[in-house]
């Protein structure tokens, strides 16, 4: 993994972040406004993870991506829309955070 694939990564992960906190603002997708960001956001998101794929396994690419970006968004999730998070959600968001970082220190050697 190259320095500019993890930075595309990165992106795709702010952006899939934006777009689903767009998506919960969209209430269905009964306001026009969010309703948009989650298209701009996801597409965003899709478009920076493809280029990342260019020097990034698919496999180890798409663990970091949905994986981050679940706990980040459960994280969000408490603070900004005031959802509840108990002891279960709390240790899966730290396995996905283990299971990223194992991915990270030991990933290249299968690929």
């Amino acid at each position: 993994m190259d320095t500019r694939g993890l930075l595309l990564l990165l992106g795709a992960i702010v952006c899939e972040i934006f777009g689903t906190n767009a998506l919960k603002a969209s209430e269905g997708f009964t306001r026009p406004l969010p309703a948009l960001l989650v298209i701009i956001g996801y597409g965003t998101s899709f478009y920076l993870m493809s280029l990342s794929l260019r020097t990034i396994p698919l496999g180890i690419a798409y663990a970091i991506w949905s994986g981050l970006g679940t706990a980040v968004i459960a994280v969000i999730g408490v603070l900004l829309w005031r959802e509840k998070l108990g002891a279960a959600g709390i240790i899966g968001i730290a396995l996905i955070i283990a299971g990223v970082v194992l991915l990270n220190l030991f990933g290249e050697q299968r690929a």
